[in-house]
């Protein structure tokens, strides 16, 4: 089978739910899984996949016709994961039987539905459905079981220079978001980072070495020297962002795809929302029992091993990409959450956590 998911780097992390529960349903099958370039890092040795296809986003007609040959009907069953005209164009290339998500109420839905032993349909970001459900159901003439936790990469073993230096029960914080509607102030993080490091806490730095992570780090280097703040940004590939997070006490970041895998892990994962509606988009939590239900709104709520911090205003959330709508937009939401409300929420979770790691030594 193909599993088919042509979105960003978290929204690839929440589909190994329904991969791994296609494993449980068919050991023995080959599950590939297409997705565009740059963003398959969080499958890299996912121990449910066979083989990764990454695809251009704008692959030319040349690009498209190598696609065409490598996949023409080579599947039984396609799992269309994303309700994008190209998504199920590539379904249907690609499986003989396919199974995908509509967008409720798309102009495009008719061409679609006609290609699609079963659909599934999606009132999309303003739903109450969250999309690790909603994937789930592309299996739902199988069961409808409860549903698997997310599968973050296998671990890897960090740098040498960086494991020496990494304490036991360190505060991960990733400040940069992907969009700057996204943005929680670096400020706003260097505040929390102040008052963690005035506690006695290590706190941990990652990133990319892109130049726009690399703009959103540079207000908190000056905060204390290493290894009191340490900062790993550029330095680490996922999977070992993956280990340095297993090992902490605490993550704290912005709604990107390293939230989604600090949640995936299973460390105490708190995000800071500002338009995005955490009933579809919060990070599936590890350790929650079904059904994960997050509220659309709350000034701070917990499931499982996530915590969600967001403005009260009563817009939010408005699934837009901030309020004028593009992706440089500024988000007022975002703006209304302070540094005192988010080191609140971080000592109480590093307080509840503090119990636990006493009794376990």
């Amino acid at each position: 089978m193909l599993v088919v998911v042509t979105r960003q780097i978290g929204d690839v992390l929440l589909t190994t739910p329904l991969i791994r529960r296609a494993r449980e349903l068919w050991p023995q099958a080959r599950i590939d899984v297409l997705g565009f370039e740059g963003t398959l890092g969080m499958l890299r040795g996912n121990p449910d996949v066979n083989e990764l296809i990454a695809a251009g986003k704008r692959p030319g007609w040349r690009g498209g016709l190598r696609l065409v040959r490598r996949l023409w009907r080579r599947y039984d069953l396609g799992l269309v994961a994303e309700a994008s005209d190209r998504a199920h164009l590539i379904g249907w290339l690609a499986a003989r039987r396919r199974h995908g998500l509509l967008r409720r109420g798309h102009g495009s839905n008719w061409w679609k539905r006609l290609g699609l032993a079963h659909a599934v349909e999606s009132d999309g970001d303003t739903g109450e459905v969250h999309v690790v459900d909603e994937k789930l159901r592309l299996l739902e003439p199988w069961g409808s079981p409860a549903a698997p936790r997310a599968v973050a990469p296998p671990p890897t073993p960090l740098p040498a220079e960086i494991a020496a230096q990494v304490q036991p029960g360190a505060v991960v914080m990733h400040v940069p978001s992907m969009w700057p509607y996204k943005q929680w102030a670096p400020e706003n993080f260097r505040a929390v980072a102040s008052e963690l490091l005035a506690r006695g806490h290590q706190v941990v730095l990652t990133g990319t070495a892109g130049a726009r992570d690399q703009e959103c780090i540079a207000p908190l280097r000056d905060l204390a020297p290493a290894p009191r703040l340490l900062d790993v940004s550029g330095r680490l590939d996922l999977d070992q962002v993956g280990t340095l997070l297993a090992g902490a006490a605490l993550y704290i970041g912005p709604d990107t795809s390293v939230s989604h895998l600090a949640a995936a892990v299973g460390v105490p994962t708190l995000v800071v929302f500002g338009p995005t509606n955490p009933q579809r988009w919060a990070p599936w939590p590890a350790t929650a029992q079904a059904p994960v239900q997050f509220q659309r709104r709350a000034p701070a709520q917990t499931i499982g091993n996530v915590t969600i911090v967001q403005a009260m205003l009563p817009c939010v959330p408005c699934s837009r990409a901030g309020c004028e709508d593009h992706l440089a937009s500024r988000s007022d939401c975002l703006l209304q959450i302070t540094p005192g409300e988010v080191l609140a929420q971080a000592l109480a979770l590093l307080q509840a956590r503090a119990p636990r790691e006493l009794h376990a030594h």
